[in-house]
């Protein structure tokens, strides 16, 4: 559908968005005519971010548009869809959802990106955010609570002191990187081809630690070969609120947390942008879609075009002088 019939189509159905006090779109009331609405996905089919667009398609078919697919462009750590998205037509049948890092940390590690996160992206919505998170197994003493007991250990073994992560230039890589920054603690980063991968070595006493996010954790916790030590959340989450985060024991500046959100191509009209913002924060504010995200250990953090925009630029910021410090590149 072009933008201009779009419109039309929005006035002749009364369409009205309603707003929070903070200006924050509440549902979608009219029914488009868009036919078909493609979500690009970095990643395969069964992991967090796949089963993210899946259920929001799924709120959004007959709302939104007559159906909603997920395209699985897995590879290249996620920038395959994000260069699809890039050639895809700015008339709000193609969207992306993707993990912040593609775009915030990915520009400081690849001299030679396909992408500009600013200028080849529209920031569409904010879906949900997930702390990273350190987590140590059966390699390391069960008289390590914490993170300081377990970097104590560490200076005791240094040939043990490492962190296995699901791959170099990744978030948990450079979770990894801030603890070392802030600690001044020297750690090996051990990469693997994925989190579940560094996991299940973490448990099997391969290697003494791991880091990721907290949803990587959740299905692992109960049986107790894998003890998380710190989460990098500004505060407890309601999925472990016994784990404490790293600022409570010490560390002040390690705080980070990954966001998953919805982009359209650059140009898309505004129009177009805040039509979908809507129905995309419809979806997400689905009780539906919130208990299924809680079960993965997700928080559905909806948010507008204009507040997505502004924490990717403060991202890419924040992150350029954590990366620098490592002196890595993925080229």
């Amino acid at each position: 559908m072009n933008p201009s019939n779009r419109r039309d189509f929005m006035k002749a159905a009364g369409s009205a968005v309603l707003l929070s006090a903070g200006g924050m779109p509440l549902a979608a009331h009219a029914r488009s005519s868009v036919e078909s609405v493609k979500v690009l996905c970095g990643f395969g089919a069964g992991g967090a971010i796949d089963v993210l667009a899946r259920r929001v398609g799924e709120r959004m078919t007959g709302s939104y548009a007559k159906s909603v697919v997920v395209d699985n462009r897995a590879g290249a750590g996620g920038r395959l869809a994000i260069e699809a998205l890039k050639a895809s037509p700015a008339d709000g049948t193609t969207l992306l959802l993707t993990p912040g890092a593609m775009l915030y940390i990915y520009p400081h590690i690849y001299s030679k990106l396909s992408y500009n996160p600013l200028t080849d992206l529209t920031p569409t919505a904010q879906a949900v955010t997930v702390p990273m998170g350190m987590a140590v197994g059966p390699m390391v003493p069960d008289s390590v609570k914490t993170v300081s007991e377990f970097l104590a250990w560490c200076k005791q073994n240094p040939n043990q002191a490492s962190y296995g992560h699901g791959g170099a230039g990744s978030m948990p890589h450079f979770l990894g990187a801030m603890i070392e920054r802030e600690t001044g603690v020297k750690l090996a980063h051990i990469p693997y081809k994925g989190t579940q991968a560094a996991i299940q070595d973490t448990m099997g006493g391969q290697i003494a630690a791991c880091t990721g996010t907290e949803a990587d954790y959740i299905a692992h916790l109960k049986g107790g070969r894998l003890r998380m030590l710190g989460l990098a959340s500004p505060q407890r989450t309601k999925f472990n609120p016994a784990v404490p985060t790293f600022v409570e024991q010490g560390l002040k500046t390690v705080v980070a947390q990954e966001w998953f959100a919805f982009f359209l191509p650059a140009k898309t009209p505004d129009d177009i942008v805040q039509d979908t913002n809507a129905a995309l924060v419809a979806a997400l504010r689905d009780k539906t879609a919130i208990d299924a995200l809680a079960q993965l250990g997700l928080t559905v953090d909806a948010s507008t075009p204009a507040q997505l925009g502004a924490r990717l630029k403060a991202d890419l910021e924040t992150w350029r002088p954590i990366v620098k410090s490592t002196g890595f590149t993925a080229d």
